[in-house]
């Protein structure tokens, strides 16, 4: 899942500000997908345990899901599914056999092999679902990203959003980083299994997953403040075996062991949420602070040295300072320091920060 456009990041001296919402999606650029945006999406309900299969009969019986907009959709049961979209979808049986989470997370299934937005879908019908509920698609034909990015999910693409429920607001910012190093880790461990331990996932801030230089996935979240509590919708997308438009993470294993397609999308995900679920524990308890040193260990920026380039007010001239990357602040964003030891934090809204062309400049036009 590549997005087009750097990061949206701006420059300010620490100060109190209000917590940041963050969006995923992804839009159709082929014709496949544009097919597929005037086709009505199938729905497939399913659950790990029977408890979660008599919510899906119950979900369907009372019509209670919806689509944003005026898209058609027709809502099944996994035992209703035929067998010609079994053949090509989603093997929910083979998720299941490799999930082994004790909450919620991950148990109950939404599936689509083609929707406009796992993330609309989430978050529309968030007071309907379980926590920990996951909707997973083949293709997403019509999607959102943050400052109008464009996003592909071209067939191949590991596509997911699933609810998360928080009481304190502070920690807010923060679940985004939980989500990035459970994704990265739950990879990295998955390709140690191949002996290919030289494919490592780094997380480059605020919110993607490189690999060899080149970016394979995004994790975004949004979230809403209802009776007193914030309902988080966590997205993720990740290039598993559609090699374009830069590369994915078969393609590179494949060089590595000369295996074809070891890895699939139903492993990732059983993966990524055996991994969150602890790390979530943890998080939910003590805060990201002791998450911080592995977090470190998996991103791309420790000690990195960056160029901020700022406008001069009413001047078509800039000023110039260097500042070394710290870490995360206190409220989840960007810790820099300048050489004469000024502090500041990057927030994700008005300028652009290119991390490897080591420049902060501010965004024109």
């Amino acid at each position: 899942m590549i997005v087009v456009g750097s990061p949206l990041l701006s420059l300010r001296y620490l100060s109190k500000l209000p917590y940041p919402q963050f969006a995923l999606s992804a839009s159709a650029s082929t014709p496949e997908m544009a097919m597929g945006s005037s086709m009505p999406s199938i729905i497939v309900l399913c659950g790990k345990s029977d408890v979660e299969n008599e919510l899906a009969k119950a979900l369907k019986k009372n019509n209670a899901l919806k689509l944003l907009g005026d898209n058609e959709f027709k809502v099944v049961l996994h035992s209703e599914v035929d067998n010609r979209l079994r053949n090509d979808a989603f093997n929910v049986d083979h998720y299941f056999n490799s999930l082994s989470t004790a909450t919620g997370l991950g148990r109950f299934v939404i599936y689509s092999p083609r929707l406009s937005s796992t993330q609309d879908f989430i978050a529309s019908n968030f007071c309907e679902l379980p926590l920990g509920a996951v909707c997973v698609a083949d293709v997403q034909f019509k999607g959102r990203g943050r400052s109008m990015n464009v996003w592909e999910s071209p067939k191949g693409s590991l596509l997911f959003s699933f609810t998360l429920q928080m009481v304190d607001g502070r920690m807010v910012p923060h679940v985004q980083y939980v989500v990035s190093l459970a994704m990265a880790d739950a990879i990295n461990d998955l390709c140690k299994q191949y002996d290919a331990s030289d494919l490592v996932v780094r997380i480059k801030w605020p919110n993607d997953l490189y690999l060899d230089g080149l970016k394979i996935g995004g994790i975004l979240c949004t979230s809403t403040y209802k009776s007193q509590k914030f309902n988080v919708s966590a997205g993720i997308g990740i290039n598993v075996d559609n090699e374009k438009p830069t590369t994915c993470l078969n393609a590179v294993l494949q060089k590595l062991t000369s295996a074809p397609n070891l890895l699939k999308r139903e492993d990732i995900l059983a993966a990524f949420f055996n991994k969150f679920e602890t790390l979530n524990e943890v998080f939910l308890k003590q805060g990201f602070h002791p998450l911080e040193e592995l977090y470190y260990k998996t991103w791309l920026h420790s000690g990195q040295r960056v160029v901020i380039q700022e406008s001069i007010e009413n001047q078509n001239e800039f000023v110039e300072n260097v500042v070394t990357i710290q870490g995360l602040s206190p409220t989840g964003y960007l810790l820099a320091i300048t050489d004469d030891g000024q502090t500041w934090e990057l927030h994700p809204d008005g300028n652009s920060l290119d991390f490897f062309k080591g420049l902060v400049k501010r965004k024109l036009g």
